[in-house]
């Protein structure tokens, strides 16, 4: 029987292949192999963008865990940070307080945080935040893969976990491909992106 998270495997990759992303992808490799994993072992080293050299604002509509409807073009304006997971991915479970950290701490200073579930029913979701200590909203992206193919293109989703850091124009500023190894890395990439003009 094909995992779950194969559905998102497949319309990520598809996308890819549309943008014409090197082979190389790690994940489609897991998806294309069928090697279970899922999950990327890159060590999480930031990618910047300079605003001059940004692309296009990212858009996706859904649904999140509670069911309530989401749309990335509302956060404009406002820095967010979009993180790709799954519940049963390693590094995802090891990632999860630095994310939880991060979104407390900014909060009330106008960056949102939402998490992109490429593999989980609402349930399993549900109970990963519930046992991680995750209160900010993710969007269930396992049967229509929306988010994923949003995100697809010369800066992608192309592992999981990744983290973005979009700019207040909904532009990809950062990511970081693998776990977050620091609490001192993502401050950085959000404040700085923060501080950037509007």
């Amino acid at each position: 029987m094909r995992k779950p998270y194969a559905i998102a495997g497949v319309l990520l990759i598809g996308a890819l292949a549309l943008t014409g992303c090197s082979g190389q992808d790690k994940l489609a490799s897991s998806y294309s192999s069928n090697s279970g994993t899922g999950y990327t072992d890159e060590t999480g080293a930031p990618v910047l963008i300079k605003p001059a050299d940004r692309s296009a604002p990212r858009d996706f509509t859904s649904t999140t865990e509670d069911g309530t409807p989401f749309a990335l073009k509302d956060y404009r304006g406002k820095v967010v940070v979009v993180n790709f997971w799954y519940a049963t991915c390693v590094p995802c479970r090891v990632e999860a307080p630095i994310l939880q950290s991060q979104y407390e701490k900014y909060q009330g200073e106008g960056v949102s945080f939402v998490g992109v579930n490429v593999a989980d029913q609402p349930d399993t979701a549900m109970a990963f935040e519930k046992r991680y200590g995750i209160t900010y909203p993710s969007v269930m992206d396992v049967d229509k893969g929306t988010a994923a193919i949003a995100f697809a293109g010369s800066v992608s989703a192309s592992a999981v976990p990744t983290t973005f850091v979009l700019d207040k124009q909904g532009r990809i500023a950062a990511r970081i491909s693998g776990q977050l190894q620091s609490q001192s890395i993502l401050n950085t990439l959000i404040s700085d992106t923060q501080a950037e003009a509007k």
